[in-house]
């Protein structure tokens, strides 16, 4: 158990596959996105969708919740972030929400900003839902789908004022480091997507992946690390502890907060 990240244990609360389809006893998850799209066209993804089932309040909250709080991506269209909020304020993208604990939180700290949540694993849309819902949190927009695709093909150019990706999958093994979303072809997507001097903030409690994310960085002309102390207490201040976070420091994990701004 000691080996377990809270990278992999923020994905325990349950999985999905890329469509949906619920027998009305058991919900067990088959395959289609809320609107019935594939969720990414891509040989080598950064995630894997695992067969899990939905609980009785997740497909209640699915049902009940997503046409108010989710975003369904259309293909070869970007998302107007202005029309889906229904308001115009800079956005928070969160990439890999997990059961949304994080995101529900930051979205009430902070009621000025719209926050964008993106997450391949249905489980956990539903649950966010469900907690959007019962905390009245108006500023929270939710997406299931490829967070790769996302950024290159549906968020407009300089749309996003910060990026949050708070423990990614780590891949640890070698042969699946290629599979780790942290890599060249992501810091360039985000660096479309990302305003001018967005922050960019990644987290994680396995410590060679942040040496590698440490490196991709120094190696991208796109972004330099934030050296100021104060932004930097204040970026990772903003972070909540999840239950899932703790549950890795009561292992003896070591979480590092990594803070970089877009260098235009």
């Amino acid at each position: 158990m000691n080996n377990i990240s809270v990278d992999w244990c923020h994905k325990i609360y349950g999985f999905g596959i890329n469509n949906v389809e619920l027998h009305p006893h058991n919900h067990q998850i088959k395959t289609t996105t809320p609107m019935g799209h594939t969720l990414s066209t891509r040989s080598i993804r950064t995630f894997v969708l695992r067969q899990g089932r939905l609980t009785e309040g997740q497909q209640k909250s699915l049902d009940q919740y997503w046409p108010e709080f989710g975003v369904e991506v259309i293909a070869d269209t970007r998302l107007n972030l202005d029309s889906c909020f229904g308001r115009s304020a800079p956005v928070w993208l969160e990439i890999g929400f997990g059961n949304g604990e994080a995101l529900v939180s930051m979205a009430r700290a902070h009621p000025h900003i719209n926050f964008l949540g993106v997450e391949v694993h249905l489980p956990g849309v539903g649950h966010v839902l469900g907690e959007i819902a019962n905390h009245e949190v108006g500023n929270v927009r939710v997406i299931r789908y490829d967070a790769l695709e996302l950024l290159e093909h549906h968020l407009d150019a300089n749309s996003v004022e910060r990026l949050s990706l708070f423990f990614p999958d780590p891949w640890h093994k070698k042969r699946h480091h290629k599979r780790r979303i942290v890599n060249a072809e992501f810091l360039k997507l985000a660096n479309r997507t990302l305003a001018h001097h967005a922050l960019f903030h990644v987290a994680t409690d396995w410590e060679s992946y942040a040496l590698h994310i440490e490196q991709a960085l120094a190696d991208c002309e796109f972004f330099n690390k934030v050296e100021n102390d104060d932004t930097n207490k204040a970026v990772t201040n903003a972070r909540p502890r999840t239950k899932f976070e703790q549950r890795g420091l009561k292992l003896g994990h070591v979480v590092t907060d990594l803070v970089y701004q877009k260098t235009s």
